[in-house]
């Protein structure tokens, strides 16, 4: 029998081409109406309820099943049956080795057996079982399935009828790679989101430690990836004798590549600021590193700071950084020089000092917060950062808050981190 799929026209001018059976063709061509339906689900199980049972219904058979091949085995794998008592889902059954459904799975050519009782691959199921047609589902050629239709009449099927089923089969095999795909895609969506939340819970715990305590001074932090994990971060580090590290960087990008940047960053720094006092230094000594390390086009931008409690006095060296904003009654960027971004090149890092008298702060920050867009592509800009630093109790979470406001509903949006220290 031949497994070529005749056309929609042809398969809609077939009843008036027979005669003795419309009534069925009719049936079944209500069938083939209905494989819009079939291709429209995208859920396996469902999917193969609603192929056993609108069969069974249209044409008033003995049973409908349908078999999968089981992918890198030799096996064919029952998913949906009506009206068989012996098997059920989930059933197996060799291909080639038993039956008219392991016969067309192995030849993927469609099996007719008018009277059951004398083909020699035909194995019973139900009593009343008279005729049985078996057609390949298949895809590219291959077979990926078969649908078995058993009828209670002998020779209950023409060629025009099988014709019509080889037709609906090639929708259900369509149907059945569509909601393969989609619950494959839907997995992998499933694996990375939860991959994602881990990560998040990973990162988010490298900011949750103590806060050093350092005489004289505060420190305030917000941090809020535009994604499950970021490539900012910042790190408050205890160097002894009442010296404090303060850290912000961001790695270039979005997503995992930056946060796994971000996470190597910050292990090699923390192992070097322990050796040497310096800020300027330590950035040099980080970037030789990072040269060799990071991915070709990868780089960081970084401001570090160390804040002395007994001088009050703090000393930064930037790589490619913002300027940070000192706050004493009025803001002022700091006009201070900066090296190359970690990672791109050997250069050096210029130290500046600033004394922290009392009352006075001074914010750390990253480009996610002046680089942020609004829905008009206008940006959150350096003057809105004044402004919100020039009110009353002004905080870096409020900033935060204020930039979400000002950038929500834009495509636009990247990680956005801010350090305050408060000198009390």
């Amino acid at each position: 029998m031949a497994t070529q799929l005749p056309s929609i026209d042809a398969l809609e001018a077939l009843p008036r081409r027979i005669h003795s059976s419309c009534d069925f063709v009719q049936a079944l061509m209500k069938l083939q109406r209905a494989a819009q339906l079939i291709t429209s689900s995208l859920d396996l199980d469902v999917l193969f309820d609603r192929v056993v049972n609108d069969i069974a219904g249209a044409i008033g058979c003995v049973e409908v099943s349908v078999w999968l091949r089981d992918p890198g085995t030799d096996e064919m794998v029952l998913h949906g049956v009506r009206g068989c008592p012996t098997y059920k889902k989930g059933d197996r059954m060799k291909i080639g080795v038993r039956g008219m459904i392991g016969h067309v799975a192995a030849t993927g050519v469609t099996r007719y057996a008018h009277d059951v009782t004398i083909d020699p691959y035909y194995i019973a199921c139900e009593l009343d079982t008279r005729s049985e047609v078996t057609v390949p589902l298949l895809l590219d050629g291959k077979v990926i399935g078969v649908l078995c239709v058993d009828h209670k009449e002998t020779n209950a099927f023409s060629e025009d009828q099988i014709s019509v089923m080889e037709a609906l089969a090639g929708h259900i095999a369509v149907a059945i790679e569509n909601a393969r795909l989609f619950r494959n895609e839907r997995h992998e969506r499933e694996l990375m989101q939860r991959e994602a939340d881990d990560a998040r819970v990973v990162q988010q715990s490298l900011f949750v430690k103590a806060v050093p305590l350092v005489c004289g001074f505060a420190f305030e932090t917000a941090w809020n990836p535009a994604g499950a994990v970021a490539g900012d971060w910042f790190d408050l580090i205890d160097l002894g004798d009442d010296r404090c590290g303060i850290v912000l960087g961001d790695v270039s990008g979005k997503g995992m590549p930056a946060a796994l940047l971000m996470s190597a960053t910050r292990a090699i720094l923390r192992t070097l600021v322990k050796l040497d006092p310096s800020p300027g230094s330590t950035l040099m000594r980080l970037n030789q590193i990072l040269m060799d390390d990071f991915p070709m086009g990868k780089f960081v931008t970084m401001i570090y700071g160390v804040l002395d409690a007994r001088s009050r006095e703090i000393t930064i060296a930037s790589a490619g950084h913002l300027r940070p904003l000192l706050i004493n009654g009025q803001c002022s960027f700091l006009d201070i020089d900066t090296g190359m971004p970690l990672g791109l090149g050997a250069t050096t890092y210029p130290e500046y000092k600033v004394t922290l008298k009392a009352g006075t702060q001074l914010l750390f920050y990253t480009d996610g917060i002046t680089e942020a867009m609004n829905r008009s592509d206008e940006e959150f800009g350096a003057g809105r950062l004044v402004e919100h630093f020039l009110r009353p109790l002004a905080c870096v979470d409020g900033l935060i808050e204020e930039v979400s406001r000002f950038s929500h509903g834009s495509n636009h949006i990247d990680d956005a981190t801010a350090v305050l220290i408060r000198s009390r």
